[in-house]
């Protein structure tokens, strides 16, 4: 029995689904994947943290030179005028040096220890060189470009907590306190199906009223770079028997399972009917354009996300609902992103019923600004515009906008990675 969502979602009525409603539920409903394996950290980047990683040893371990100078004893210079110190030894980065008495200065570099006795760093910008020794000026106070023990890390500190997706700046913070792979969930198993009689594979020649499969592509490189393992089911026929043969074998071989196409009420929409059959039907039809017809559902252990078949629609709806649904069974807590709050230079002059999501892009005015402007044709079938945007634009249920007005801006980098 499926545990209750946070609003319950109407599945067979005829209302449309509210955007958020929508995604809550979804994400409610998307269930971890237990499964964990230890990765080299070379080879972690995307992946998700399955346990908190927490540092053995300080970063740094021990007190360095944040510049390149001179390591003195603060107490020897004096608040006005200038000192002037016997340099005793020479210390590199990976070298210790040996302890300063009264009077004495260690020529220092970049991320070299502080030796012993020295509390402080004299830029060499600031001094000046008199044979064996070094004219210091004053003032200079304790801690002066001295980067302490711990600094940046202190040891036991969790430095990647579980339900990470680990980035390059992620990596490196593993690195820097000398851990070497990383526990990460097991990759998401995603099987794709198209649905379409008239759909050809790139290569092939069409023939009358066929087109290319567009869909397909666009999964396979939105999947890829969420790090999920592709099980490619290719295209099935528009008949009820094989689109319900087609399921059973994605749920027989992967976590997810999303169709493209047929999730309509035609008399060739199959998908929601085949899952009927063969599964159960938890949600459909989600109030936003594009994308309207999105079909939620399981066979067994597998869910399924049916998305509408016109290329736009397939794009925006992976982004709001099935991207988020992804990483949250990954373990990835913040799953979608917040927009940011631009200026419009575009007019909406007819509110809509649904929540809309227009392909955008942002421009820099003359005064510095960025604002959002959208293409000119929003239609759903229109994959051309996603490629000349940058991100989408939120219109929210009626509303109109005038150049000016502060428009909600997702950025794709924000959607897709």
């Amino acid at each position: 029995m499926n545990r209750p969502g946070p609003e319950p979602a109407p599945s067979r009525a005829s209302v449309l689904i509210p955007v958020e409603q929508a995604r809550a539920y979804l994400l409610d409903r998307a269930r971890r994947i237990g499964e964990s394996e230890r990765v080299a950290l070379e080879d972690a980047l995307g992946r998700v943290a399955a346990a908190d990683v927490a540092t053995p040893i300080d970063v740094p371990g021990h007190a360095n030179s944040a510049m390149d100078g001179y390591a003195v004893r603060a107490a020897d210079v004096p608040d006005e005028g200038e000192v002037t110190l016997r340099v005793t030894q020479r210390i590199a980065a990976g070298e210790i040096g040996s302890p300063l008495a009264a009077g004495e200065a260690a020529r220092i570099f970049t991320g070299a220890p502080v030796p012993g006795g020295a509390d402080a760093i004299a830029i060499q910008e600031d001094c000046r060189l008199d044979g064996a020794s070094v004219v210091v000026p004053g003032p200079l106070t304790p801690g002066t470009f001295v980067r302490p023990r711990g600094n940046d890390i202190r040891a036991g500190s969790v430095v990647l907590a579980a339900g990470t997706r680990m980035r390059p700046q992620e990596m490196g913070v593993v690195a820097s306190v000398g851990i070497g792979s990383v526990e990460v969930c097991r990759r998401p198993r995603v099987a794709i199906v198209s649905s379409g009689n008239e759909l050809r594979r790139p290569g092939e020649p069409l023939g009358p009223g066929q087109i290319y499969n567009s869909n397909r592509y666009t999964l396979l490189g939105l999947l890829e770079r969420l790090g999920c393992q592709v099980v490619d089911l290719g295209t099935v026929a528009d008949t009820l028997a094989a689109t319900r043969d087609a399921l059973l074998d994605g749920a027989a071989r992967a976590d997810l399972m999303i169709t493209t196409g047929g999730v309509s009420v035609g008399e060739e929409d199959h998908v929601k009917r085949a899952l009927e059959t063969a599964g159960e039907l938890e949600m459909w039809k989600v109030a936003v354009k594009p994308g309207k017809p999105l079909v939620y559902g399981r066979l067994g252990g597998c869910d399924l996300l049916g998305l509408p078949g016109n290329p736009v629609s397939t794009l925006v709806t992976f982004c709001l609902f099935v991207r988020p649904f992804i990483l949250r069974r990954m373990g990835v807590a913040g799953a979608f992103p917040a927009p940011v709050l631009v200026p419009a230079r575009f007019e909406w002059p007819r509110p809509g019923g649904r929540r809309e999501f227009a392909r955008a892009r942002l421009a820099v005015s003359g005064e510095g600004e960025a604002g959002a402007e959208i293409y000119a044709r929003q239609g759903s079938d229109v994959l051309s515009g996603a490629t000349w945007a940058t991100g989408l634009v939120e219109i929210f249920e009626g509303t109109a906008i005038v150049p000016g007005d502060r428009v909600p801006y997702y950025s794709f980098a924000d959607l897709l990675d």
